[in-house]
């Protein structure tokens, strides 16, 4: 098990720059997401990790090595691709020993891994099997079972489910949290997709254009967004954005997101924001900070908001409402019978303790406490 460490990492394709210069360190044991839209140069860093692509400038450490001149298979690594890459012709068993057999394992060992890799990913009874005799989810546990019998310092994962279900999807992503609590090693995983980043990740760093926007825990990430990228990209569905004006008033500040709908600050942030009174900003909140329309207090921070309904959405344990304000559109989470008919008007209550100020000029959150 090691850490590793990327220090101001550049990667360059002729002349064409996809990676600018990160720096990342994932500690010993830690389960670290790269996670950002395509292209941002996230499996570009988890390919130079592995070896597979080289570094253009900058040094990549696993443990106190420097590896930059390392081939893969001598980084004490191992990689789990989106395409399962099993041989076709070997069983379970055969699959998940062949890097033992090369690496010229004793036989009592590479069947005591094996068996234990096997017990760990719930497929001992598949050993006997081809790949074409095995589901979608079981060619990918073996996948990871050959990565496992390795015993790596580092696991390295490149969007491993993106080929599987929603259902499976969400079933494997459980298995392999699990598997991270039994096999305690260092994992860095890539993936697309947000909501694998926030239910797997110790720390997720998101990309966008070949930087690092932020990095912190998913929940830091998701209450302390550093950048409108970010609060966008974080939390499903995705935040609501609405160009606003800040204006001071006797009692404090008030969002003025159209000549009718003017929402109060709350006290707690009214020293953070005071600076930017009179400012053209982007005001952002989440959908499930707008519901159905609550009992509140006077100073609590719930604000009432009049609405007429575009579409509704059921999921069941609740309806995304979407309505407009000022040709913006924007989605409300709400109880699944509180909103009945399109067209209908509707009162909902908006929890600005939430709620986040966004600088169009640099598109930074006002206020943002930088996470690392």
């Amino acid at each position: 098990m090691a850490k590793v460490d990327l220090k101001k990492v550049h990667k360059t394709f002729d002349r064409t720059e996809v990676v600018h210069g990160i720096d990342l360190s994932i500690a010993h044991n830690e389960f670290v997401v790269l996670v950002g839209p395509s292209g941002c140069g996230k499996s570009t860093t988890l390919r130079m990790v592995a070896g597979l692509e080289e570094v253009t400038e900058g040094e990549i450490f696993i443990g106190d090595r420097l590896v930059n001149d390392v081939p893969p298979k001598d980084r004490d690594i191992a990689m789990v691709f989106q395409n399962y890459a099993l041989y076709p012709h070997m069983t379970v068993f055969e699959n998940m020993s062949f890097g033992l057999k090369l690496r010229k394992y004793p036989k009592p060992e590479i069947i005591q891994r094996v068996e234990e890799a096997a017990d760990i990913l719930n497929i001992r009874e598949l050993l006997d099997r081809r790949p074409k005799q095995l589901s979608g989810g079981q060619r990918q546990r073996v996948a990871m079972g050959r990565a496992i019998v390795r015993h790596p310092q580092v696991f390295l994962f490149d969007e491993p489910l993106s080929n599987l279900d929603a259902k499976l999807r969400v079933q494997m992503r459980t298995e392999i949290k699990k598997i991270h609590q039994k096999v305690a090693t260092t994992i860095i995983y890539v993936t697309h997709d947000q909501v694998e980043a926030m239910t797997l990740a110790d720390r997720t760093v998101v990309m966008n254009d070949g930087d690092i926007e932020q990095v912190g825990t998913p929940q830091q990430l998701y209450e302390n967004p550093s950048s409108r990228f970010v609060a966008g990209f974080i939390g499903s569905p995705a935040m609501n954005f609405v160009p606003c004006k800040l204006i001071a008033n006797a009692g404090g500040l008030t969002v003025q997101l159209s000549s009718k709908v003017k929402l109060p600050v709350p006290k707690s942030k009214v020293k953070t924001y005071k600076p930017f009174a009179g400012k053209e900003l982007i005001f952002g909140l989440r959908p499930e900070h707008l519901t159905e329309a609550l009992p509140h207090k006077a100073g609590s921070g719930l604000v009432d908001l009049d609405i007429k309904t575009e579409v509704l959405e059921p999921m069941g344990v609740d309806t995304q409402v979407f309505f407009s304000i000022e040709g913006t559109e924007l989605s409300a989470r709400v109880n699944p019978h509180a909103a009945k008919d399109v067209g209908q008007k509707m009162k909902l209550t908006a929890n600005m303790n939430n709620m986040h100020l966004i600088n169009p000029e640099n598109d930074k959150v006002i206020g943002a406490t930088p996470t690392k």
